[in-house]
């Protein structure tokens, strides 16, 4: 399975917490719980929620990590309800090894958001990505199905193709090549020669495709979750020529795009971290009928002739991309969300706290566009709305239908 927990050090909660923050009322206690720290994913979606809480003199924010193991989170999970939190914001190892802590914990009045992943948990709220489609095609969901008929579509169907998986038992991980393989099986002209992990990390991604290159030098194309930057380099260095690539929102990777390299950027932001933690601000100070309990973020979706170099250091004028040495290559671009998180920044991203002067804002009071329609609801909940039954989606994965 997956990562770790994440919270380290108690970091204050913002400008002028007080000692009577964990005491009740509309704040308290409230943790930052992510798995896998070893990516810049992980580290700037923690990162992006603890700038979030620290920007809320009621609350008292920590963040720690637990590890891999399932166990190790659910042990965290109960320090952090017994020490008295009010809230927990997590990045999940497992989608239902931790619901019967979960529910314990929403039973003693604890509020548990998820980021990224998700939890089968009713009592939970999920904030994630991987049900979504790109705005402009709410119809079309699912990362993996998307970023696999790209591909198909930029081979005409035909082609021998990698695909470069994340973390091992991670439930997004699964979503996505499941999502995928539902378009690959459709089309026999696409050959899968290897298939392998690369740790949503770039050098780890670039190691893994270099050995499979060696192997399967006649490779036309690249299906890859996180780490994406790595496949490109490791093309570059073998000198293999231009073939596409679809991944997901990595500096390099858009840059590389930007010079005509064929691909599709997408993928998951970690801008769903801060939301989370925006939600988790909002239930406890307006309670918990106040969100929804299923957000499904928009699938971001820049194909190479949309990728647009920044010359300042947010997402304006529809540049989506930092310059070379602004960022770390690795650095996941979709920090930003101009709805549910116009407060992020490079500097919330990067170090945890927003930029001076920079103030909280509510989230929209409106939030039916970013609720997770019914049908794809069994994907994050493995259960279906009062109504629905489990089925075959379009896409051909399990959903539910009427």
């Amino acid at each position: 399975m997956l990562a770790a927990l994440v919270l380290v050090a108690t970091g204050c909660g913002g400008q002028g917490a007080s000692n009577s923050a964990s005491s009740g009322g509309k704040g308290g206690k409230v943790f930052v719980a992510l798995s896998y720290s070893g990516n810049a994913w992980q580290d700037e979606a923690a990162n992006l929620a603890l700038a979030v809480g620290r920007a809320d003199p009621n609350v008292k924010v920590t963040k720690q990590i637990a590890g891999t193991d399932p166990q190790a989170q659910i042990s965290q999970y109960q320090s952090m309800i017994a020490s008295g939190a009010k809230a927990i914001v997590s990045f999940p190892v497992s989608p239902t090894a931790l619901n019967n802590t979960i529910r314990q914990g929403c039973k003693q009045g604890v509020k548990f958001f998820m980021y990224d992943a998700t939890v089968t948990e009713p009592c939970a709220w999920n904030v994630s990505y991987i049900t979504g489609a790109p705005k402009d095609r709410p119809n079309d969901p699912f990362f993996g199905a998307q970023t696999a008929q790209a591909l198909v579509d930029m081979l005409h169907g035909n082609g021998n193709i990698f695909m470069s998986r994340g973390v091992p038992g991670n439930s997004v991980d699964q979503t996505h090549y499941d999502t995928a393989m539902a378009v690959f099986k459709k089309h026999p002209g696409i050959h899968i020669l290897a298939t392998y992990y690369g740790m949503w990390d770039g050098s780890t991604t670039q190691k893994e495709t270099s050995k499979a290159l060696a192997a399967h030098p006649n490779v036309d194309g690249v299906w890859a979750e996180a780490g994406e930057g790595g496949a490109i380099k490791a093309l570059q260095a073998a000198n293999h020529k231009p073939i596409p690539v679809t991944g997901e929102n990595s500096n390099y990777f858009r840059l590389a795009l930007s010079k005509n390299w064929p691909g599709v950027s997408a993928g998951s932001p970690p801008s769903s971290a801060g939301i989370a933690m925006k939600m988790a601000l909002q239930v406890l100070d307006k309670g918990e009928n106040s969100v929804p309990k299923d957000i499904e973020l928009h699938l971001p979706w820049v194909p190479k002739d949309q990728v647009k170099i920044c010359t300042g250091v947010k997402f304006t004028g529809g540049c989506n991309v930092f310059p070379s040495g602004k960022v770390p290559d690795e650095f996941v671009t979709e920090i930003f969300d101009p709805d549910l998180l116009p407060e992020s920044s490079l500097t919330a991203a990067q170090d945890g706290h927003l930029a001076a002067g920079t103030k909280l804002q509510p989230l929209p009071s409106d939030l039916k566009e970013w609720t997770q329609p019914p049908s794809r609801r069994y994907i994050t909940r493995h259960a279906c709305d009062n109504g629905w039954k489990p089925g075959p989606l379009p896409s051909g994965v399990q959903g539910c239908v009427q």
